[in-house]
C-alpha cells in the first residue's frame, strides 16, 4: 500500500462499498502513503459521514496489523498474564503461559495430532481459549486506558468556555464519541455497558460542567447508546441484533440453561426447553406479515386486526418508546394510518374513547367559542357566517359551527395556528397537523392528518380530525410544540377529565 498510487487507492475504496469518498480522495491526491499517514483530524476533514470515518480507520489499522505479523499478539499474551491475571482461568491457560517461548509455544499448540493420527481435543480447546483471552485483553486494554478523542476546533471553544452546550454541540460531541468507539471496538456497533460507563465518565472528568444537576451521567450515556441504535438501525430483523450483541460478549438476556445448551449441544432436554423463546419471536413475524398483507385487501377481517394489533402492542410501544422513525413503525403496523385504529390504541393506552370524548367537547363548547371577541374577526368565523346564511337544515348549520370551533380553538388560546391546521393550505409543521380544504363546503371538504409532513389518514369530518390530531401526539410519543400545547392541554383536560382552577 505504501507504493500505491491514486487511482490504486480509489479502486481500494470501490472495492470495500467506500465509492462515495472517491472524488474528494482523488480531488485530495491521497496516494497509499498519504493513506497509511491519516491520522483522525485529517479522516474528519476528509470524510463527512461518521460511518464512513468509522470504516475507513478501521480499514487502515488492519492494514497495519497485518504487516506488524503475530509477534505483537505473542508480546501482549506474554506481557498480558501478571497484568490481568483475572482474565486467565482454568488450568490450561495457566499450562499455555508457563511454556518457554513463543517456538516452543507454537509447537505445542499446532501439535494436533498424536502419533496415531487422531486430533488432540485438548489442543483444540487450548487454542480456543488462547483466542478468547486474546479478545478479553483486548478489551479490557482499550476501556482501562480510554482517552478522549480531539474534538474538532468548534466544539473545543465550546467546551473551553465552560458552558453547558446546546442541544446540535450535544450532537457533535455524541456523534464524535460514537465514531472513536466504533475505532476502538474496530467497527462493532454493540459496545458493552462497561465500555459506555467509561467513555461517559471520561467525558464528565475531563468537562465536569457537563454534569447537569448530577445527572448528566444518565443522560450522556443514554444520548449515546441511542446514537448507536441510530447508525445500527438498518439492522431491521430483531433476532439479527440478538446475534451481534452475543458475538461481541453480551450475555445480557441470556438465562443459564442457554448457556448451558452452548457446552451442551447434545442435550435435547435443554433444547426441547429453549425452543418456545424462538417459537416467540416467528410467531411475531407471522402477526406482522399478516397484518401487512391484510391491509393490501378491500375486504378487511376488522375482528382479526384487533386481535392481532393487541398481540403485538408491547413491541410497537418498544419501537415507539425508542424513538424508531415513523415510516418504520407504519410499514410494520400500517393499520395505524386507520382512524379507527388509532382511536383504538389510544383506548387500549388510556382507557379513554377519544372519538366519544371529542364529539362532547364540540358539542358543548363551539357555541361560547363562537361567541368569543377574540374571533369575532377571524377569517374563519367570517367564511362561516357567510356559508351559514345559505342553509337553513339543522343538521348542516350544526356542522358547520363544529367546524369553525374545531379551527378556531389556537386562536382562542393565542397559539399558533398554522401548527394546529392548514385551511386551504400546504402542510409546513412536522408535528402532527391537520390539513383542510373547504372547511364549510358539506360536499367537497375534506379532512387529512398530517405527520413529518406526510398523510397518515383521510378523515370524514372535523370531530374525527380533531379526535385523530389529540391521538397521534399520544400513540407516536410525540412532543407537544410550546407554541400549541395551550390548545392541547385544554382538549387533554377535557378528555381525561382533568379538573383544575
Amino acid at each position: 500500500m505504501e507504493n500505491w498510487s491514486v487511482d490504486q487507492v480509489c479502486n481500494w475504496l470501490r472495492q470495500r462499498n467506500l465509492e462515495e469518498l472517491v472524488p474528494k480522495f482523488r480531488e485530495e491526491e491521497v496516494s497509499g502513503a498519504a493513506l497509511l499517514a491519516l491520522n483522525d483530524r485529517m479522516v474528519q476533514q476528509l470524510v463527512k459521514k461518521i460511518g464512513h470515518q468509522a470504516v475507513l480507520m478501521d480499514l487502515i489499522n488492519k492494514y497495519q496489523q497485518q504487516n506488524s505479523g503475530l509477534e505483537s499478539l505473542t508480546h501482549c499474551y506474554e506481557t498480558a498474564s501478571p497484568k490481568f491475571p483475572e482474565v486467565v482461568s482454568g488450568a490450561t491457560d495457566r499450562q499455555m503461559l508457563n511454556l518457554p517461548g513463543p517456538v516452543e509455544q507454537k509447537k505445542y499448540l499446532y501439535s494436533n495430532e498424536n502419533e496415531e493420527g487422531l486430533i488432540d481435543h485438548r489442543v483444540l480447546k487450548q487454542k480456543k481459549n488462547l483466542k478468547s483471552f486474546f479478545a478479553r485483553y483486548k478489551t479490557l486494554q482499550w476501556t482501562s486506558s480510554y482517552a478522549l478523542p480531539d474534538f474538532p476546533y468548534d466544539v473545543k471553544c465550546i467546551l473551553s468556555e465552560k458552558k453547558c452546550p446546546d442541544h446540535s454541540m450535544r450532537i457533535r460531541i455524541i456523534e464524535f464519541l460514537q465514531a472513536d468507539m466504533t475505532k476502538y471496538l474496530e467497527g462493532s456497533l454493540y459496545p458493552n455497558s462497561q465500555q459506555y460507563n467509561i467513555v461517559v465518565n471520561a467525558l464528565l472528568q475531563t468537562y465536569p460542567f457537563l454534569n447537569e444537576d448530577g445527572n448528566g451521567f444518565l443522560l450522556w450515556k443514554r444520548a449515546l447508546k441511542d446514537r448507536f441504535k441510530y447508525v445500527r438501525r438498518p439492522i431491521e430483523d430483531d433476532e439479527q441484533v440478538l446475534r451481534n450483541k452475543c458475538k461481541f460478549g453480551h450475555r445480557r438476556g441470556q438465562t443459564k440453561k442457554s448457556s448451558f445448551a452452548e457446552h451442551k449441544p447434545h442435550d435435547v432436554q435443554v433444547q426441547r426447553e429453549e425452543e418456545p423463546v424462538h417459537l416467540e419471536g416467528s410467531a411475531m413475524d407471522v402477526h406482522i406479515n399478516w397484518l401487512k398483507q391484510e391491509y393490501m385487501k378491500t375486504q378487511r377481517n376488522w375482528k382479526e386486526v384487533d386481535n392481532r394489533m393487541n398481540v403485538t402492542i408491547e413491541i410497537r410501544r418498544k419501537m415507539i418508546s425508542d424513538k424508531a422513525p415513523l415510516k418504520d413503525i407504519l410499514r410494520l403496523f400500517p393499520f395505524l394510518r386507520c382512524p379507527y385504529q388509532l382511536f383504538r390504541e389510544f383506548q387500549l393506552l388510556t382507557h379513554m374513547d377519544i372519538y366519544k370524548k371529542t364529539v362532547e367537547i364540540l358539542e358543548i363548547y363551539s357555541e361560547n367559542i363562537l361567541s368569543l371577541y377574540v374571533v369575532r374577526n377571524n377569517p374563519i368565523n367570517i367564511m362561516l357566517q357567510e356559508n351559514l346564511k345559505r342553509h337553513t337544515e339543522e343538521d348542516i348549520l350544526k356542522y358547520m359551527k363544529m367546524t369553525a370551533a374545531c379551527l378556531l380553538l389556537p386562536d382562542v388560546f393565542g397559539d399558533d395556528s398554522s401548527l394546529f391546521a392548514a385551511v386551504n393550505e400546504e402542510v409546513k409543521a412536522v408535528t402532527p397537523v391537520l390539513e383542510v380544504k373547504n372547511p364549510f363546503n358539506v360536499n367537497s371538504c375534506e379532512f387529512a392528518l398530517y405527520v413529518e409532513r406526510e398523510e397518515l389518514a383521510q378523515l370524514d369530518d372535523c370531530t374525527m380530525a380533531l379526535a385523530a390530531l389529540v391521538a397521534a401526539f399520544h400513540v407516536f410519543n410525540i412532543p407537544c410544540p410550546k407554541r400549541i400545547h395551550r390548545t392541547l392541554n385544554f382538549l387533554e383536560s377535557l378528555v381525561f377529565e382533568v379538573r383544575s382552577p
